[in-house]
């Protein structure tokens, strides 16, 4: 799938906004990804993943994958969609006391090999805090994927990232706006901090 088709879904959705947004990473941007709108369409996020599948499996040995986990909340579907089409179980990492832990009883153990699912990565925080999670269990993971990289490959994970489509969106720390940013009100429609 080619990266203005993957922009076009987030579209057809109705998930590519513009105005003032204050980012899950606590950066703001004149552009927010709503991925929760294209995810609520299981057959636009079935073609997304199965694309983002068929990349991973371009890139990488598909042998040298025991499962996919992804963060909670925003990986969890592109987790478990990707993971259907690679055969592989998927599992997810979510917040306990502020940082990412492996609950529920996922049986993500020593020398299994992971593949780190996202959904969208900016400044790639969440990913890294990820992948922290699951090596923490002994698990290895072999590379990271999601579906848009926001920062124009920027973004630093900590192994190879994978993605369906690369866009370099801006993001400006709060002190260093744009006047014409600094002068629309600001919404923070992300996910982090959620309990």
């Amino acid at each position: 799938m080619k990266q203005k088709n993957v922009l076009k879904e987030f579209e057809k959705a109705g998930a590519l906004l513009k105005g003032h947004f204050v980012l899950s990473s606590g950066l703001h941007s004149p552009m927010f990804l709503q991925k929760a709108l294209v995810f609520m369409h299981p057959k636009r996020t079935a073609k997304l993943c199965k694309a983002l599948a068929a990349k991973v499996s371009a890139a990488i040995d598909l042998d040298k994958i025991d499962a996919i986990v992804s963060p909670a909340v925003g990986g969890i579907i592109p987790g478990y969609e990707t993971a259907r089409y690679l055969g592989v179980p998927a599992m997810y990492v979510e917040r306990e006391n502020g940082e990412f832990v492996v609950r529920r009883g996922f049986p993500l153990t020593k020398g299994m090999r992971v593949l780190m699912v996202e959904d969208i990565v900016t400044t790639g925080v969440s990913s890294r805090e990820c992948i922290a999670a699951i090596r923490a269990t002994g698990a290895r993971v072999i590379a990271a994927a999601c579906l848009i990289d926001r920062s124009g490959g920027k973004a630093k994970v900590g192994v190879k990232l994978i993605s369906l489509a690369q866009v370099d969106i801006p993001a400006y720390p709060a002190d260093k706006l744009p006047p014409e940013l600094a002068a629309l009100p600001a919404t923070k429609p992300g996910s982090r901090g959620l309990t």
